[in-house]
């Protein structure tokens, strides 16, 4: 069948050189000539590759099969979308994807982000008009947002931010039922919130698998079995909170056997993606040879990391690392930030601290104190 594409691209005439000029010098003429051969070549070459090659190099969006919503991602870029060429939902297999139920795209877009959601629409009609409830379900999601904190000149308010992220989820977004979850749980009604984290959850949202394992281990009673699996599931797709928890689990034998190495592999994993408490456990599995290798060098890696980031427990430990190495006035500062955030342990050696320095030297620890800015995670 013939392939209907949207928006659809206005005919025109499409120039594949530009025009040659005369030349009257027989040396340019034989130059024309040979570019004339070369051109020829050319074509006679394009036109005897096998038709595959060609389908590869057409402008066409390829996209994988797939069985279900949480099993394959599909990624979009705005940047694919361009008005000098029409796209399509076509594979060079011949699959013809723009055929597909508007609940089966729907369930696959659930979990989509709002410039991946345009871009999808704008691959064909029956995408564009399946993706309409979620596209809905992103100004509903923006409205929420902005009740809930306050923002773009919107006051609070707790109960128009959570009628717009239901009205949101009910257009089949798992980004507005984890909103909707959240506040739910906030407000008291866990049933509710775990109802909504699973509906996100059985779509495939990592952020709604990691809500519902937490639920499950914070719930009267705790299922931690069914958390693990949910927490793994977030894990795999690369949910740093997620997996911080499964680690926990593996390192304390919650929901599953204790297993250290596969704890820290977890602890690691999370630290690596910008997990602030992951860097913390990281470096204490370095340095006591819990699940890794005792290793002073990563351990002190990580430690310096977490208390960079505002980590108090990791501010106190590198500062006492410090402190035991001799370097006084960094160790202040590292103190001092433990203090400040309420580690009340580190008021003894800082105090130690001080009287080994001099006056200026403590006026410019407390001055770095001062002017102290936590590092993003990432």
């Amino acid at each position: 069948m013939e392939q209907r594409t949207w928006p659809v691209q206005p005919d025109g005439a499409h120039f594949s050189a530009l025009p040659l000029m005369n030349i009257e010098s027989s040396k340019d003429d034989d130059d024309d000539t040979n570019r004339r051969q070369q051109r020829r070549r050319r074509r006679h070459h394009q036109q005897q590759q096998p038709q595959s090659l060609q389908k590869r190099s057409s402008h066409s969006v390829k996209l994988p099969t797939t069985n279900s919503a949480s099993s394959h991602r599909i990624c979009f870029s705005s940047r694919w979308f361009s008005s000098s060429f029409t796209l399509t939902a076509t594979t060079e297999e011949g699959h013809d994807f723009s055929q597909l139920p508007f609940d089966v795209l729907t369930k696959i877009a659930a979990s989509f982000s709002l410039p991946n959601l345009r871009s999808a629409s704008l691959v064909c009609r029956s995408w564009r008009d399946a993706l309409r409830p979620l596209r809905e379900a992103m100004l509903f999601l923006r409205w929420g947002k902005r009740f809930k904190h306050g923002h773009a000149g919107v006051r609070p308010n707790i109960q128009k931010a959570l009628d717009s992220f239901l009205k949101g989820a009910s257009r089949g977004s798992t980004l507005a039922m984890v909103d909707a979850g959240l506040l739910y749980w906030e407000m008291g009604h866990k049933d509710k919130g775990i109802t909504l984290y699973r509906r996100a959850a059985d779509l495939g949202d990592p952020a709604g698998q990691c809500n519902l394992g937490i639920s499950y281990l914070q719930a009267e009673p705790a299922n931690p079995k069914e958390a693990v699996k949910w927490l793994y599931e977030a894990s795999v797709a690369g949910h740093v909170r997620a997996q911080y928890q499964l680690a926990l689990c593996l390192h304390q034998g919650r929901g599953v056997e204790c297993n250290l190495p596969e704890a820290a592999k977890w602890y690691l994993r999370a630290a690596e993606g910008g997990y602030i408490r992951a860097m913390y456990n990281t470096s204490l599995c370095y340095s006591f040879g819990e699940g890794l290798a005792r290793n002073h060098r990563q351990a002190r890696k990580w430690m310096k990391r977490a208390a960079d980031r505002g980590h108090s427990k990791a501010q106190l430990e590198h500062g006492l690392g410090l402190f035991s190495e001799g370097e006084m006035l960094k160790a202040l500062v590292y103190l001092e930030l433990a203090v400040r955030a309420g580690e009340t342990s580190a008021e003894h050696v800082k105090n130690v601290v001080l009287q080994q320095l001099s006056t200026n030297s403590r006026d410019h620890a407390m001055s770095l104190a001062d002017n102290w800015r936590a590092l993003p995670s990432h």
